[in-house]
Parts: structure tokens; sequence; C-alpha cells
């Protein structure tokens, strides 16, 4: 994949990532990308990675190339991203790198770049960092200017106390709520179970100590991977089970009862008790989410607002826009209140508060509306990309069409969206109706529709 101006593109939806000691993500590659960042990045920058056997590896190399370039860098440890972001925000930095791949498999490791604002860096911003990798027009300090490194402790604090002052403790702390925590052997195992003590809740833990081989499952959390909370959840009594990926900037639920709750659902929840609590207010979140979050928000007196995938996109919009509630249907959920970003500890505590104040999760997420969603995709090359786009436009002239990203048609029964990968050649597929089976349908008939344009 290239750029608009050409240059190939590094860094895909969340930061450059790829197998470890490949092509794709080894120390060489890690040491040019820190030079560029070093170069971009003006003032002292923040590191932290998370838990992945590779983290000193590519963290020392990418480290090297910034100090090369003349900056200074606070090492915070292994920390969840969104605890990085939120020294980043609330400190006097020129930015932040996290060494992570998030939910990918241990093989894996990234590098994410974090804006002087906490937030993750904006697509212009690593456009730049592109540039400056490829044409090599690196900053080289003298001898005497080259950066420096020091350890510091006290994000993990900082962070735990920003999330328990937009919380409500009392009512927490009063509540007869057991929680089931599970860390996925990532990041989060620093942060989550010290919240839950400083909450007053009793809980129990589940990989809560980190460990890059994710030896308790993979760090995707999908019901597969929630197996193990759910039956743990069965044996305890528990009232509510926490999951977090990798580097903790996600959270899926499981209630009382041991129903997963898919993504949406926590966002659609989040945002209903967001907008009841403002008095109405924005809500932001992809084109891809489900209905359900619209009806919630509706419901309580909201709007919401669509954006492009990804969340420093939804980030960004809600920052413009003055938004209450915001995130993805993947579990990352944006507390404006908190940062600009996702956060998967402040996600845990604000379903917690939730449940205290409103009854079980299970009957919380019984009033709101479900809806059937089937996901596919198929190949698709880049340079055939924009062709398919616009047949796509065509075929739905006489259909409601949202081209925000990619090509969303409305029905009166459902929706479908199809959308090009920015970092992969295949066309991703998503479709949403009342039934399992409609949706199935919705989503297979533009796979082929897509197919027969390519030809």
């Amino acid at each position: 994949m290239t750029s608009e101006d050409g240059v190939p593109r590094l860094f895909g939806t969340n930061g450059v990532r790829g197998v470890v000691n490949s092509e794709e993500m080894d120390c060489m590659l890690a040491l040019r990308l820190g030079m560029a960042i070093g170069t971009f990045m003006k003032g002292a920058v923040l590191m932290g990675t998370d838990a992945r056997t590779s983290n000193e590896m590519i963290k020392s190399a990418c480290s090297a190339g910034m100090m090369a370039a003349g900056r200074d860098l606070v090492d915070l440890g292994v920390v969840p991203t969104p605890a990085l972001q939120y020294s980043v925000k609330g400190g006097n930095f020129g930015g932040g790198v996290v060494i992570t791949a998030s939910h990918n498999p241990p093989e894996f490791n990234g590098i994410k770049c974090i804006d002087a604002d906490g937030t993750e860096m904006s697509r212009e911003g690593e456009e730049r960092i592109e540039r400056l990798f490829h044409s090599r027009d690196f900053a080289r300090t003298g001898w005497r200017d080259v950066g420096h490194r020091r350890c510091s402790d006290t994000a993990i604090p900082r962070y735990i106390d920003g999330i328990l002052s937009v919380t409500d403790v009392e009512r927490i702390s009063a509540s007869p709520l057991r929680v089931a925590l599970d860390c996925g052997n990532g990041a989060g195992g620093r942060v989550t179970p010290l919240l839950l003590e400083k909450l007053g809740i009793p809980y129990s833990t589940l990989n809560a100590d980190p460990n890059g081989a994710f030896p308790g499952h993979n760090s995707e959390p999908t019901p597969e991977n929630a197996k193990d909370l759910i039956e743990f959840m069965s044996q305890g009594g528990f009232d509510i089970g926490i999951l977090h990926d990798g580097d903790a900037d996600r959270t899926i639920f499981v209630d009382e009862k041991g129903s997963y709750l898919y993504g949406d659902r926590s966002l659609a929840i989040a945002a209903h008790f967001a907008c009841l609590k403002n008095g109405g207010g924005l809500v932001v979140t992809t084109v891809g989410s489900s209905r359900c979050v619209e009806d919630a928000v509706s419901s309580a007196g909201g709007e919401v607002m669509y954006t492009r995938v990804g969340s420093p996109i939804v980030a960004r919009a809600m920052m413009e826009n003055n938004a209450v509630f915001g995130g993805e249907e993947n579990g990352g959920l944006i507390f404006p209140e908190m940062q600009y970003c996702r956060d998967g500890a402040m996600a845990a505590a604000r379903m917690i508060e939730i449940v205290a104040a409103n009854g079980s999760l299970s009957e919380i997420n019984a009033r709101t509306p479900f809806y059937y969603q089937h996901k596919t995709k198929t190949a698709c090359p880049d340079d055939k990309k924009k062709i398919v786009l616009s047949r796509l436009q065509e075929d739905a002239a006489d259909d409601r069409v949202d081209t925000t990203d990619g090509v969303k048609v409305f029905f009166e029964d459902g929706w479908v969206l199809a959308r090009p990968s920015g970092t992969e050649p295949i066309f991703r597929i998503f479709s949403e109706a009342a039934s399992e089976e409609r949706a199935k349908e919705i989503a297979e008939h533009y796979r082929k529709k897509v197919v027969g344009i390519i030809g």
C-alpha cells in the first residue's frame, strides 16, 4: 500500500505491526522508524510497552533511533496503552511511543505513536514520519546532544487516580457486586486489579500476570477466548466479568448469567447512560457500528455521528464536536471526561458503576435493542478498489447510501457496508438485519457483487 503522494505506507489502523524478526518488524526497521519519529517529534518522549516477549528488543532499537535524533526519553516500562496516553496528555511531552501489537498473536509486535495531546497520532503525522523513514532525512545530533533515557514508575498511580476522579467510587464500594477479571496475561494486569482494590469491590483474577507468550489464551477478547472467564464466573457467583486485550485499551464484558457481550452492546449501554447523565448530547462511532447504538442513544435524548473506521478518527471527531461519548464496536470505548482514546480500565470502572446504579448487566443488556450481524471479506487488488467503490455506488443509486467510509447501503430491514481495507488487498463486508439469515444473505450478496466487479 502507498499513501496518496506515492510514499509506501508503514502505519496501519493502529501503528506499524509485523511478525518479530521478519522484515516487517525487526531491529533495523525499529531503529530507522525511531530515527524518523525522533526527527518528527519535538521535546521529550514517553515510551512504554505491553507484555510481549520482544518488547525490550524492539523498544531498545526504537529508543536508540530516537535518542540519535536528539530526543530524551522517559521509559514507563510495561503499561497499558491508555495509561501512557494519560501521562502524555498530563505532561509537557512531545508525544509518546508504545511498543505493542495489541490483540495480535504473540509472535507479533508493533510501534504505535501518540500525539502530544495524548491521542493516537493522526494520519497526517504518520505520513510525515513515513516520508522521513523512506527518505532517511533524519536529524543527527552531535555527540554532546544525543538524547538520554530515564525510567519512571508514576504513570500507573496517576492513571488510576484519574479514573477514580471521574467515577462514583462511593456508590461502587457500597454495592454488593463481585467482579471476575481476565487480564489475558497483558499489560492490564498492572492496572485493573489495583483499580478494583481502590474501588473497594471484591474481585478474583485470571491471567493477571503479564506474560508475552499469552499462556492463558490469545490476547484477542473473542468469545472463544472468554470461555475460561465464563466458566470461572459460573463457579463463583460473580456479577460481572471483565476481559482485556493485550494492551488493555479494549474491554469486553460477560454478564452474571455467563453471556458474552459483543463490543457493540457495551458501546450502546455506555452511550445510553452517558446521554442520560448529560441530558442528551452527541455520541460518535464508526459506520460499522450496530444500529443498537443509535437506538440506545436516541432513547436517552442523544444523537449519533458516524465516522470512518479508526479510533483516532472517532476521538478527533469527538473533540471537534464536543461529544459526550464515543467508541468502536470492538470494545474500544472513549470517555471524554477522562481522555480522548480507547480506555479499557476506564471502561471497566464505568460499566461497574452503571451496574451498581441500575441493576444487573443482563437486565440492562436486555433493554438494549438487538440486531444480527454478519462479517465477511474477499480479495481485491489495490488498483481495483476505487473501481469497486464507484460501481457499488452506481448500483445503489435508488437506495439510501452513506459513503463516509466505503459504501453503506440501507434497506428497510437492515444495512450492508462494503469498505476496502487500508492495509490489505481485501474488501470487508459487514451487514446487519433483524434475523441472522437475512444478515448473512445481505453480506453474501454484496461479497459476490464485489467479486463480480473485480472480474
